[in-house]
C-alpha cells in the first residue's frame, strides 16, 4: 500500500504542472501583438519649377472650295441621261444631266395652241374695230356701243399677251431639261441616278467652283470665342514635310453643331498653294497658342484621385514625410498636366508610388543603383531636384522599391 501512495502524487503533481502551462499559453495568445511600424517607402521625386508651354492645339480640317454649288433641275421629271462623273473637271456651260423632254415639249405645244388661239380673237377684234370707228364716224352707232368695241379689243389684245408669256414660259420649261455647268469646277459630288424621278430643286450634282480655296475645321464652343474673323491660322498637310501655309479665318459658325455641338470655322488660304480639294490637313489657330507661357507642370504619374478633385503628395524635408496637397488642373501639355493653382516653385513633389503611400508616412528618397555606378552621375538628391529626370525615369522601379 505504501508504495501505490507514492506512484499517485507524482502523477497528480505532472497533471497539474500540465493545467497551469496550458493557461499560460492561453493567457499568452489572448494578449495584444504589438502594432508593426509602417515601412519606409522609397519614391521618386521632382522640384516644382515653371517652364514655357510646349505644345498648341491643333485640329483636322478638310480642304474644300469657297463656292460649292449643288445642281439641280428647274423643273420635276424623270433623270435620262447623267454625263457627270464624281471628280470630274468640268467647264461653264458644260451638260451634266438631262430630263425625259416628251412632256415638256407637250407643254410648249400646248401654248402654241392657245398663243394662236388668243392672235385670231385680237385680229377679228381690231377688224370689229375698224368697222365700229367708221360707223362711228358717220353717227350710225353710239358712242357706248364704241367704248365696248374698244374694250373687246384691249381685252383679246391682253389674251394674246398673255398666251405669249405663257409660251415663252413654256419653252424655258423645256430648256431646264438640260442641266450644265455653270462656271469652271470640280464635281465633288452625284446625287441621283439616271432613271429615278427627281422634283425641282433637288440636288442632282455638287460641283466645287475653281478660286479661293477654305480649310474648314470645327472648334468646341469654349473656344470659339477666342477665334477671332481675320485671326491669323498655320494650315500644313496630313504628310510628313509638306509646306505650312498661313491663313485667315473667314468665317466663324454663328450657332453649334446640333449633333457635335461644336463650331465650324472656316479659313481662307491661297489656291495656288492649297492641298487638293478634300484633302486632311492640320489647323492651328495662333488666337488658341499657350506657347511660351510660364506654367508649372506635372507627369500624371504624380496626380492621384481625391474625392471630386486631384491632388499630390508633398515631401516635408525636415521630417521626410509626405503630406497631401489639392491641385486644381487647367489643361494638358502633351503628356503632362498643367497645374493652375495648388503648388508653388520650389515645392518637392512624389511623381511615382504615390497608390502606397499614407499622409505623414516616412519616406526615403529612390536612388537608382545603375546610375550610381557612373562615376558623372549626379547625387540622388540632386538628380531629385531636377524636373527633366522625373518623367523620363521609368515607373517600374519606383513600384519595386515602395512594396
Amino acid at each position: 500500500m505504501p508504495h501505490t501512495t507514492t506512484n499517485r502524487a507524482p502523477r497528480s503533481l505532472v497533471q497539474g504542472l500540465l493545467a497551469l502551462c496550458a493557461f499560460a499559453a492561453l493567457l499568452a495568445g489572448c494578449s495584444r501583438q504589438p502594432a508593426q511600424e509602417e515601412p519606409v517607402r522609397a519614391v521618386k521625386l521632382m522640384t516644382v519649377a515653371v517652364t514655357p508651354f510646349a505644345s498648341e492645339p491643333e485640329f483636322a480640317g478638310e480642304v474644300r472650295a469657297q463656292v460649292e454649288s449643288r445642281l439641280g433641275f428647274r423643273v420635276g421629271g424623270k433623270v435620262l441621261r447623267r454625263q457627270a462623273e464624281l471628280g470630274q473637271r468640268v467647264k461653264a456651260g458644260q451638260v451634266l444631266a438631262e430630263l425625259d423632254p416628251r412632256d415638256l415639249r407637250l407643254s410648249v405645244e400646248a401654248a402654241q395652241a392657245q398663243a394662236s388661239a388668243a392672235r385670231t380673237q385680237r385680229d377679228l377684234a381690231e377688224a370689229d374695230l375698224a368697222r365700229y370707228r367708221e360707223l362711228r364716224a358717220r353717227n350710225f352707232i353710239s358712242a357706248a356701243e364704241m367704248e365696248r368695241r374698244e374694250a373687246s379689243f384691249k381685252s383679246a389684245q391682253a389674251q394674246f399677251d398673255q398666251s405669249r408669256a405663257q409660251l415663252s414660259a413654256q419653252g424655258n420649261q423645256a430648256g431646264y431639261a438640260v442641266l450644265t455647268a455653270d462656271a469652271p469646277g470640280v464635281v465633288t459630288s452625284v446625287d441621283a441616278e439616271p432613271g429615278q424621278v427627281v422634283a425641282a430643286g433637288t440636288s442632282v450634282v455638287r460641283v466645287a467652283l475653281d478660286g479661293p480655296r477654305d480649310v474648314v475645321f470645327a472648334v468646341p464652343e469654349d473656344r470659339a470665342p477666342q477665334v477671332r474673323i481675320g485671326s491669323a491660322v498655320a494650315v500644313r498637310g496630313w504628310s510628313p514635310g509638306t509646306e505650312t501655309l498661313e491663313g485667315r479665318v473667314r468665317e466663324v459658325a454663328a450657332s453649334a453643331d446640333p449633333v457635335t455641338r461644336t463650331y465650324t470655322v472656316k479659313v481662307a488660304v491661297d489656291a495656288a498653294q492649297a492641298p487638293a480639294l478634300g484633302a486632311t490637313v492640320y489647323a492651328k489657330p495662333r488666337a488658341l497658342s499657350l506657347a511660351g507661357t510660364p506654367v508649372i507642370k506635372l507627369p500624371t504619374s504624380a496626380l492621384r484621385q481625391e474625392g471630386q478633385g486631384s491632388a499630390v503628395w508633398v515631401l516635408d524635408p525636415a521630417s521626410m514625410t509626405v503630406k497631401s496637397q489639392a491641385v486644381e488642373i487647367a489643361t494638358a501639355d502633351g503628356n503632362e498636366a498643367v497645374i493652375a493653382k495648388g503648388l508653388a516653385p520650389g515645392m518637392q513633389v512624389v511623381t511615382a508610388g504615390v497608390h502606397v503611400l499614407a499622409p505623414g508616412q516616412k519616406v526615403t528618397v529612390y536612388r537608382d543603383r545603375y546610375a550610381a555606378q557612373d562615376p558623372g552621375a549626379t547625387s540622388a538628391p540632386a538628380a531629385a531636384a531636377a524636373p527633366a529626370a522625373s518623367p523620363a525615369a521609368s515607373p517600374a522601379p519606383a513600384a519595386s522599391g515602395a512594396r
